[in-house]
C-alpha cells in the first residue's frame, strides 16, 4: 500500500517507524518528565486564587445603628462599584464597621487589591470631615496568607527547671521570627498568643489627688522628656562635628526618676505616685499546649509561617526544620520545646510520594494486563508508550502552571487507563495483522503503517470524543472550578499526547521489538486462503471464512443470532430494549429513595481537627480558658490524639477553611479554639471524621455546663463554605429578622441529625454608660474631650510614647493608667480629679453619672441587605447537609404560623420591597447546586461536541445516535456500584460519569467503524455486526479493563473513591452491554434503511 493511499495515522507511522529521530524524541520526552518532577512545587491541595479584603473603619463612640447608617451602608455602595466583586459583607458594631469584599475566584490578587485601594482613596471624601473618622485600614487576604507551618514553643518537662511564662516565650519567638524570615520562600511570619512587654506606669489615684497631679500633667511631662532634637552640624577647628540635642527615655530608671512637680515640701518624682515596671501587657489572649507526654497545660506561643506564591512547600518546611536544629542552644534555650503543630510540607510530600507510587503501580498493572493478553514484547511497547506519555503529561502540567498536588496526581492516575487506550488499540491492530493470512507474507515495515491506518481514524475520533466529554468541566465556575480543573485539563492533554505517541513512537518500538518474518505465498496452505480472501485481504485483516471458525465469533454468533434472525428476533430485540430501559430507571430511582446518598464531597482522613468555642458575650478570658481546659482534658483521653493547642481570645493559625470563614477575626475574650493534631494515619485505624463524630456529644455536654456553644470543625475535602447549612434571614426590619432567626434556630434543633446550631444574634451583655453632664461640665470649665481622655486613660490606659531600647524588635510602649485597685472599681474611678481651664481640680463624679444598659446587637449586611445568619452542620447516618436542609425546609413549609418565603437560588428582595420574612439558603447547598449545575451543562455540551464529531466522521445524522446510545447505560453500573460499596454519590462521582461518556463512545466508534469496513468489503450485514463484536471485543475489553485497573488504585481514597466507583462499575456494565447493543442497534438502523431503499 503506497503512503499516498494512507490516512494521517498511517503516514505518521510510516514516517517515524524507521526514523533515527524517533528514539531521540522519546528520550527528550522522558527527560522533560524528570525535569517537571524536579521543578514542580509539591502541595497537598491545589492553590485556589481566591482574594478578598477586610476594610476596618472606626467611629469611636458611635452606636451600632449609627455605624451602619453613616459608615457601613455608604461604604458598601462605594465598594460595590468595583469590577469582579462576588460578595460584600459588613459587620456594624458599636464604634467600628468591618467590611469584607470577596472577589470572583481567579481574579489576580494584585489587580483586585490595586482596584480596591484606588476605590477607597478616590472616595476619601465619602465621610463628612466633621465626623472625625480615621482613615480606613485595608487588610488583603488570600490563599498565600494560610500558614504552611506552625511551631508551638512551650516548656520541656524538666525536674527543677524554671518554667518560662508567655512573655519569655514571646521574646524567644520574636528572635526566631527574624531568623526564619531569612529562609528563601517564606512570606508572613507572625506569633499567635504573644504577650508583648510594655512599660507600665500604674498611678495611685489617692496620691495623685493628694499632690494635685492629673493625667494631663504626667503625660505632658513624659512626652516632653521623651524627645530628641534633629542631628545637626557645627564647625570646630576646621572640622565638621555632628551635634545631637536631647535624648530619649531608654530605661525604666529614666522614667522612675523623672520629676513631675515640686513644692515647698520637696521634689515629686514619678515613682512617688506610680509603680513603674517593665512587664507583659494585660493578657488579651492565651495559648497553652497539651501533649501525650505532657497532659497538663503548658504556657505556649505559636509561630505561624506562610510561603510565597509558587514556591515549594516541601523545600521551605525542610529548610525551616534544618534551621531550627542549628538554632538549638543558641536562640532556642534547652528548656524550650518546639512542637510542629502544622507542617503542610510533610503532608504534601507524603501524599505526593504515595500518589506517585500509585501512579507507577497503576502503570505496571496495565503493562501486566497487556502481558497477560499478548506477548512480553507487546507489553514492553505499551509500557514504554505509557511512560513517555506520562512524562510529557507531567511536563505539560507544569507548563499549565499546576503543582504536584492530590488533584493533579489523581487526574494522572485516573487517566492511566485512558492514556493507554491508543497504544493498546494500535499494538493490538499490529498484532492481529501480523497473524492474519495476508500479514504473514507482508514485511513488518509495510505491515505497521497499514495496521495503524486501519484503526487511525476511529482512534483519532475516539480520542477527541473523550476530550470533548472532559474539557467542558474545566469551565466549572466558583471555588470548585479551579479546584477540579487539573482533572479535565491534564487528562485531555494526556489524551492528545498519547495519540501522538501511539502514532509516532509505538510504530518505531514495534518495528524494533516485534519478531516477524514474512513467508512466501506458496507456503501458505491453500485450504486456508480462498480466492475471495485474497481479493479482500488488503482491506480486511481477518477473512470471514477464517472468522467463522474463531471461538470469539462463535460465542457472539450464539449470543446475537436470536436478536438478528428468526421469527422472534424483533420481539427479542424489544424485550432487550425494555429490560435495559427498566434497569436505567431503577438505577436513577436509587438516589430518590436515599439508597444512594448525594453529597458534595465526603470527608477526607486528615490529621487535624478544630473545636470552635463561642462563650456568651461578656465572658472573661479566664473563664473561656477554663472551658477550653476541660474540653481538652476529654480530647486528650483519646489515644489517636498527639497534641492539643488551646487558644483563648485568639484563633489558631488559619487553614483554607479558616480563611474563608474568617476565623482570624475571632479576637474577643469569649472566643476559644482547640487545635487537635492526630497521630499519623498509619498509626491509627479510625478515620478523622469518625473521631470528630465521637467527640461531638461529650464535648457539647461539657460546653452546655458553661453555656458554651461548641462546634466541631473538620478540614473540608474541597472548597470550604461559611457553614455546611446556612440560612440567611431577610425581612422588613432588623428586630423582626432577629426574632425570626431565633425561631428558625428552634426549627433547626427539631431536625434530625442537624448539629452545631448557631446564630449571629449576640447574647445580652451588660454595659455601663458614664454620661457626661455637658452643661455642668461647661460651667466648671471642663471639655468633654478632656473628660473622655481621663476616663479612657484610667481604664484602658494611654500609650503616651515609647521607651527607646536597642534590644527590642517591637516598640515598647509607655502605658499610663490607674492601678488595678482603682481601675475595676467604678466608685474609686469617679473620685479621680481632672484640671479645668482655671487650674482647679474637679472630681469626675461631679460631671458624669452612671447609667446601666445592654450592648447593642451587631448588625450584619450581605450585598447591601440587612441579614441575620443561622448556621448548622450535619452528622448522622446520611451525613449530607443537603438532606438536613430539605428536612428543615419541609418543617418550615408545614408550619402555618409563619408565612416565610424560602429561596434556594433566587436572590432575596430588599427591605423596602420585602413582603415579610425571607430565608435564602446558602452554605454547601449553594456550592453543590452551582457545581452540579455547571457539570450538567458541561456534560450536555460534551454530548453536543461528541455528536458533531461523530457526524463529521460518519457523515450521517442517525449513526451518531447509535454510537452515543450506550451513554445512559453507564448509570446501570454507577448507581448500584455506590450501593454495593456503601459510598456517597459526590462531585467526583459525577466527574467519573462524564469521563465514562467519552470512554464508552470510544468503544462504539471502534465497533461502528469496523462494521462499515466489513460492509464496504461486501460482507452481509448479519455477519458484519457479529464479526465486529468478535474482532473488536479484545481491544475494547482490554482498554476497559485497563481503565478499571487505573481506577482501582484510587478506590481507597475517601474523596476520589466516587470517581473510581463510577469508572469501575460504569465501564464493567456498559462495556459488556455495548458489545451487544451497538451491533444490534446498527443492525436495526441499517436494516430499515435497506428496506426503505428496496421499497
Amino acid at each position: 500500500m503506497s503512503q499516498l493511499s494512507l490516512g494521517l495515522a498511517g503516514r505518521l507511522a510510516a514516517s517515524f517507524q524507521d526514523s533515527a529521530l524517533t528514539p531521540l524524541l522519546a528520550i527528550v520526552a522522558l527527560l522533560l518528565g524528570f525535569f517537571a518532577i524536579a521543578v514542580t512545587p509539591k502541595e497537598e491541595e491545589p492553590q485556589i486564587d481566591v482574594t478578598f479584603a477586610n476594610v476596618f473603619i472606626a467611629y469611636p463612640g458611635a452606636s451600632a445603628k449609627e455605624v451602619e447608617q453613616l459608615i457601613a451602608i455608604p461604604a458598601q455602595q462605594v465598594l460595590s462599584e468595583l469590577p469582579d466583586i462576588d460578595q460584600i459583607f459588613s459587620v456594624s458594631s458599636p464604634g467600628q464597621a468591618v467590611l469584607t469584599i470577596a472577589f470572583e475566584v481567579g481574579v489576580p490578587r494584585q489587580e483586585a487589591i490595586v482596584n480596591l485601594y484606588n476605590q477607597v482613596e478616590s472616595h476619601a471624601d465619602w465621610f463628612p470631615a466633621g465626623l472625625n473618622i480615621p482613615k480606613p485600614i485595608i487588610k488583603p487576604m488570600g490563599i498565600d496568607d494560610v500558614p504552611i507551618m506552625a511551631l508551638t514553643l512551650s516548656n520541656k518537662v524538666q525536674a527543677g527547671s524554671k518554667q518560662l511564662d508567655h512573655e519569655a516565650l514571646t521574646r524567644i519567638a520574636h528572635n526566631l521570627e527574624t531568623e526564619l524570615k531569612t529562609i528563601p520562600g517564606t512570606r508572613d511570619i507572625y506569633t499567635v498568643g504573644q504577650h508583648n512587654s510594655i512599660l507600665s506606669i500604674e498611678l495611685d489615684a489617692n496620691k495623685m489627688n493628694g499632690h494635685n497631679i492629673t493625667f494631663a500633667d504626667i503625660s505632658e511631662r513624659l512626652q516632653a522628656a521623651n524627645s530628641g532634637g534633629q542631628l545637626s552640624s557645627v564647625i570646630q577647628n576646621n572640622q565638621i562635628i555632628k551635634l545631637q540635642a536631647g535624648s530619649f527615655l531608654a530605661t525604666k530608671e529614666d522614667v522612675e526618676s523623672l520629676i513631675i512637680g515640686h513644692s515647698d515640701e520637696g521634689i515629686l518624682y514619678l515613682s512617688d505616685i506610680a509603680t513603674v515596671s517593665q512587664q507583659a501587657d494585660i493578657a488579651n489572649n492565651y495559648v497553652f499546649i497539651k501533649t501525650s507526654s505532657q497532659p497538663d497545660a503548658s504556657p505556649a506561643v505559636t509561630i505561624a509561617i506562610a510561603k510565597q506564591p509558587g514556591t515549594n512547600a516541601v523545600k521551605i518546611t525542610k529548610a525551616i526544620s534544618e534551621r531550627l536544629t542549628l538554632l538549638e542552644n543558641r536562640l532556642i534555650p534547652d528548656s524550650v520545646l518546639i512542637t510542629e503543630s502544622r507542617n503542610y510540607g510533610t503532608t504534601a510530600e507524603s501524599k505526593s510520594n504515595k500518589l506517585m507510587s500509585k501512579l507507577l503501580f497503576a502503570t505496571f498493572a496495565v503493562v501486566l494486563l497487556v502481558l497477560a493478553t499478548m506477548s512480553w514484547r507487546e507489553a514492553l511497547i505499551v509500557g514504554s508508550a505509557i511512560f513517555i506519555t506520562l512524562a510529557l503529561t507531567l511536563f505539560a502540567s507544569w507548563v499549565w502552571g499546576f503543582t504536584l498536588n492530590r488533584i493533579s496526581l489523581f487526574a494522572l492516575i485516573f487517566s492511566i487507563g485512558i492514556l493507554v487506550d491508543d497504544a493498546i488499540v494500535v499494538v493490538e491492530s499490529i498484532h492481529r495483522h501480523m497473524h492474519s493470512e495476508d500479514g504473514k507474507k507482508t514485511p513488518l515495515l509495510s505491515l505497521i503503517p497499514k495496521a495503524i491506518d486501519e484503526v487511525g481514524s476511529p482512534t483519532i475520533l475516539a480520542t477527541f470524543t473523550v476530550i470533548a466529554a472532559l474539557m467542558p468541566m474545566a469551565f466549572v465556575s466558583g471555588l470548585m472550578g479551579p479546584y477540579m480543573s487539573p482533572i479535565p485539563i491534564n487528562a485531555s492533554t494526556g489524551m492528545l499526547i498519547s495519540l501522538l505517541v501511539a502514532f509516532i513512537v509505538t510504530p518505531w518500538l514495534a518495528l524494533k521489538l516485534l519478531r516477524h518474518t514474512p513467508v512466501a505465498a506458496t507456503e501458505i496452505t491453500e485450504s486456508l486462503i480462498t480466492s475471495e480472501s485474497l481479493a479482500t485481504s488488503e482491506s480486511i485483516a481477518a477473512p470471514a471464512a477464517t472468522m467463522e471458525n474463531d471461538k470469539s465469533y462463535q460465542f457472539f454468533q450464539r449470543l446475537m443470532l436470536p436478536f438478528i434472525s428468526g421469527e422472534k428476533a424483533r420481539r427479542n430485540r424489544w424485550g432487550l430494549m425494555l429490560a435495559t430501559l427498566l434497569l436505567i430507571l431503577m438505577a436513577m430511582a436509587l438516589p430518590m429513595f436515599k439508597i444512594v446518598v448525594m453529597k458534595m464531597l465526603p470527608f477526607d482522613n486528615k490529621s487535624e481537627l478544630q473545636i470552635i468555642v463561642d462563650m456568651p458575650e461578656g465572658t472573661t478570658l479566664e473563664q473561656t480558658l477554663r472551658v477550653l481546659d476541660e474540653l481538652s482534658d476529654h480530647v486528650m483521653t483519646l489515644p489517636e490524639v498527639k497534641d492539643v493547642e488551646l487558644y483563648a481570645g485568639s484563633a489558631a493559625p488559619i487553614n483554607f477553611n479558616g480563611l474563608i470563614r474568617q476565623y482570624y477575626l475571632r479576637q474577643a475574650p469569649h472566643h476559644g479554639d482547640l487545635q487537635i493534631n492526630l497521630v499519623d494515619k498509619s498509626q491509627r485505624d479510625i478515620q478523622s471524621h469518625d473521631i470528630a463524630l465521637s467527640l461531638r456529644e461529650p464535648l457539647q455536654a461539657i460546653g452546655k455546663r458553661f453555656d458554651a456553644n461548641v462546634k466541631i470543625v473538620e478540614v473540608p475535602p474541597g472548597p470550604p463554605v461559611t457553614a455546611a447549612i446556612s440560612a440567611e434571614v431577610y425581612g422588613l426590619s432588623y428586630p423582626q429578622q432577629l426574632t425570626a432567626a431565633q425561631q428558625l434556630a428552634d426549627i433547626f434543633h427539631q431536625a434530625d441529625s442537624v448539629v452545631d446550631i448557631d446564630t449571629s444574634v449576640d447574647a445580652p451583655q451588660q454595659q455601663w454608660n458614664l454620661v457626661i453632664q455637658r452643661n455642668r461640665a461647661m460651667l466648671l470649665g471642663l471639655s468633654e474631650q478632656t473628660i473622655n481622655q481621663a476616663i479612657t486613660t484610667a481604664t484602658s490606659g494611654w500609650d503616651i510614647g515609647y521607651l527607646h531600647s536597642e534590644q527590642q524588635k517591637y516598640a515598647l510602649p509607655m502605658r499610663l493608667r490607674l492601678n488595678s485597685d482603682y481601675r475595676d472599681q467604678l466608685q474609686q474611678l469617679l473620685v479621680l480629679k481632672i484640671r479645668n481651664q482655671q487650674g482647679e481640680l474637679i472630681a469626675l463624679s461631679e460631671v458624669v453619672k452612671l447609667e446601666q444598659s445592654q450592648i447593642e446587637q451587631t448588625i450584619y449586611h450581605k450585598d447591601q441587605r440587612p441579614v441575620v445568619f443561622v448556621t448548622a452542620d450535619m452528622a448522622g447516618s446520611l451525613d449530607s447537609p443537603l438532606y438536613g436542609l430539605f428536612d428543615i425546609s419541609g418543617r418550615i413549609n408545614n408550619d402555618t404560623s409563619n408565612n416565610w418565603q424560602q429561596k434556594f437560588i433566587a436572590e432575596p428582595t430588599t427591605s423596602a420591597t420585602a413582603q415579610g420574612i425571607e430565608i435564602k439558603w446558602d452554605g454547601e447547598w449553594q456550592i453543590t447546586y452551582e457545581t452540579f449545575r455547571d457539570m450538567g451543562i458541561a456534560y450536555g455540551f460534551g454530548m453536543i461536541l461528541i455528536y458533531l464529531l461523530v457526524v463529521a466522521q460518519f457523515r450521517s445524522y442517525s449513526i451518531p445516535l447509535v454510537v452515543m446510545a450506550p451513554i445512559p447505560l453507564t448509570i446501570i453500573g454507577v448507581m448500584p456500584g455506590h450501593v454495593l460499596l456503601d459510598a456517597q454519590f459526590t462531585a467526583t462521582s459525577m466527574i467519573g460519569m462524564i469521563a465514562l461518556a467519552g470512554i464508552i463512545v470510544r468503544n462504539s466508534i471502534l465497533l461502528v467503524d469496523f462494521i462499515n469496513q466489513q460492509l464496504a468489503e461486501g460482507l452481509a450485514l448479519e455477519k458484519a455486526v457479529i464479526q465486529a463484536a468478535a474482532v473488536r471485543a479484545k481491544p475494547i475489553i482490554l482498554t476497559g479493563v485497563a481503565a478499571m485497573t487505573g481506577a482501582f488504585f484510587i478506590l481507597d481514597d475517601p474523596i476520589f473513591n466516587g470517581l473510581a466507583i463510577s469508572l469501575i462499575f460504569g465501564i464493567l456494565v456498559s462495556t459488556l452491554m455495548t458489545l451487544i447493543l451497538i451491533p444490534l442497534l446498527f443492525f436495526v438502523l441499517k436494516s430499515r434503511k435497506l428496506s426503505q431503499s428496496e421499497g
